[in-house]
């Protein structure tokens, strides 16, 4: 009885994630993180002046040790979780600027690569593993995929908000209405169609992070630019507060796999 009773507890633990379940709380501290990486990049690339190839650096070395912890981390913690999207938003933003303006790629090229490589990660992730669904998110080579993709669509997701406030000339409401709007009709389809889940997901998930993009340089801008110009450290430790405060105050459980 007792080796029964271990063998269900070992199979319960086998079905529980190590990433949050997907709830309206989730996309809302999704926002407020892709948000977050926006003024807390640029305030370390342009506020501090550090430059982007510098800021870019030190958040890899941040992001790498979070996902090493992450990955190691036995179970679900909501607080490492968050910390590790904070920190692949962090990166992302100095990262894409990097491509983007330093390099002399542009916008266009930069989304292009980017979308490029993030297709790429989604791809060998399906053919390594069977499924790209973030309930299935509980293995190292799973989190390790998981992680990647998700560096790889923060960085695309600046890039593109970026393109659109500036290149196409929609301004930082105007893009943060597109991205809303497209954000707004792929939850219509989760409810109203058979259109993949996890195809949806990853499609919100991607679009989150040029919605914060542009809500971010909506605050920290420049007003001859469209923005309130907002002190970027004092944004960055609101948002920062704001995410504490859902984290805390209302728990989240993580994801139950499917087998």
């Amino acid at each position: 009885m007792a080796a029964s009773q271990q063998s269900d507890e070992r199979f319960r633990d086998d079905l529980i994630s190590k990433v949050p379940q997907v709830t309206l709380l989730f996309w809302i501290i999704k926002i407020l993180a892709t948000t977050l990486g926006e003024t807390g990049g640029d305030a370390v690339s342009m506020s501090m002046n550090l430059g982007y190839l510098i800021s870019t650096g030190i958040f890899v070395v941040i992001f790498a040790v979070a996902v090493i912890a992450q990955v190691l981390a036995k179970k679900f913690n909501p607080i490492l979780y968050w910390t590790t999207i904070i920190a692949t938003t962090t990166v992302g933003t100095t990262l894409a600027d990097f491509v983007d303006r330093s390099l002399g790629i542009g916008y266009a090229g930069g989304t292009a690569i980017l979308l490029t490589l993030l297709l790429a990660s989604l791809f060998v992730w399906y053919r390594t593993l069977g499924s790209i669904a973030v309930h299935t998110v509980g293995s190292p080579r799973s989190e390790i995929f998981y992680w990647v993709t998700i560096m790889f669509s923060q960085t695309l997701g600046t890039a593109l908000g970026d393109w659109t406030a500036d290149t196409q000339g929609l301004g930082y409401l105007g893009s943060a209405l597109v991205f809303g709007t497209m954000l707004a009709a792929i939850a219509a389809a989760y409810y109203r169609t058979r259109i993949s889940s996890t195809a949806l997901f990853w499609a919100a998930f991607i679009l989150t992070r040029p919605l914060g993009a542009v809500v971010g340089d909506f605050l920290d801008k420049p007003v001859s630019k469209g923005g309130l110009e907002l002190s970027r450290y004092s944004a960055s430790a609101t948002l920062l507060v704001l995410i504490a405060l859902g984290i805390l105050i209302f728990p989240q459980k993580p994801a139950r796999q499917r087998h």
